[in-house]
């Protein structure tokens, strides 16, 4: 722990960029007070006890940021999970501990509990991705199609279920897609005039539908080939004649990901396949925190149902 921050957990964003969004968080679930909380008297300073409980499979995500919420409503609560970031959990699964006045645990529940039930229903979908082309070197990645305001926590739940994080954002890198070629007038002048403008070290991804514009996209210079939305023997044709090049490209594959056609993309030789589903379409994960013990109040379990309440 360093700071009230739990480190040894890889890819957590750093405080200095997410406590601002809690805070917010935080805020918009409080308003001007927790009135439930507060009305319930004296009660509420008394040191209690509480569980986090999965009631459902699946992959966990997210119980850094939890303990983050409870340390910025209140220093004085300790969050000990029980289970490390993407740990499998099953109904029944304990997955933290938390101490402190029950007031702080009970107004910093909800928004807790949200955070770590929609990245660990991201984990989860993540890594049924993972998991279907585990023994084929390609290597799944995410994309921009994230929740605005929950981008770097999203794709932090897809990190944690197995995956590779594709740009974080605009200023990552560079990927001419099919409106960027239109605006430009081919894949040629598009890669010609963003070469000239772009600091190093970045690199230039193209998206190809065809293999002629395959064959432009290897002879402009782009450094990652995105073969989008073609069927698997276009896909093994375009592969053949990237690897037939005089120098390594890596290749990427994107558009209709499922799980159904996953592996079968993965097949055609690919490096990297994107797709935005994890996390598009990604329920949550049930978890609920339970009221163990303190201030006389009766044993409460504040649930899931999978969505918020």
């Amino acid at each position: 722990m360093v700071n009230g921050w739990m480190v040894g957990a890889g890819m957590v964003p750093s405080p200095v960029v997410i406590d601002p969004l809690l805070v917010a968080w935080l805020q918009e679930d409080m308003g001007r007070g927790d009135r439930t909380t507060q009305g319930l008297g004296p009660c509420v300073a008394t040191p209690g006890h509480a569980q986090w409980v999965a009631k459902a499979p699946g992959v966990v995500a997210g119980l850094p940021l939890a303990q983050r919420v409870f340390h910025l409503l209140d220093a004085t609560v300790t969050f000990e999970p029980l289970v490390a970031e993407g740990s499998p959990c099953t109904p029944g699964t304990t997955l933290a501990r938390l101490h402190g006045p029950l007031g702080s645990l009970l107004t910093g529940e909800r928004v807790a509990l949200n955070l770590a039930m929609r990245l660990s229903g991201i984990a989860t979908a993540t890594r049924l991705y993972c998991d279907r082309i585990a023994d084929l070197p390609t290597q799944l990645v995410d994309t921009r199609k994230t929740t605005p305001g929950l981008r770097i926590l999203e794709k932090y739940a897809t990190w944690v279920g197995g995956a590779k994080n594709h740009r974080m954002g605009l200023d990552d890198g560079v990927m001419i897609k099919d409106n960027h070629i239109a605006a430009a007038g081919g894949i040629t002048a598009a890669i010609d005039q963003i070469r000239q403008r772009i600091p190093y070290p970045l690199t230039i991804e193209v998206e190809t539908e065809t293999l002629a514009q395959v064959e432009e996209a290897m002879a402009a210079g782009a450094d990652i080939i995105m073969l989008d939305n073609m069927a698997p023997e276009q896909m093994r044709a375009a592969v053949a004649l990237i690897r037939q090049g005089d120098r390594p490209i890596p290749i990427e594959a994107s558009g209709n990901i499922t799980l159904d056609t996953l592996r079968p993309v993965a097949e055609t030789g690919v490096d990297y396949i994107s797709t935005s589903a994890p996390i598009t379409r990604s329920p949550w994960l049930d978890l609920s925190m339970r009221i163990q013990s303190g201030g006389g109040l009766p044993t409460v379990q504040a649930g899931g149902n999978g969505a918020p309440k």
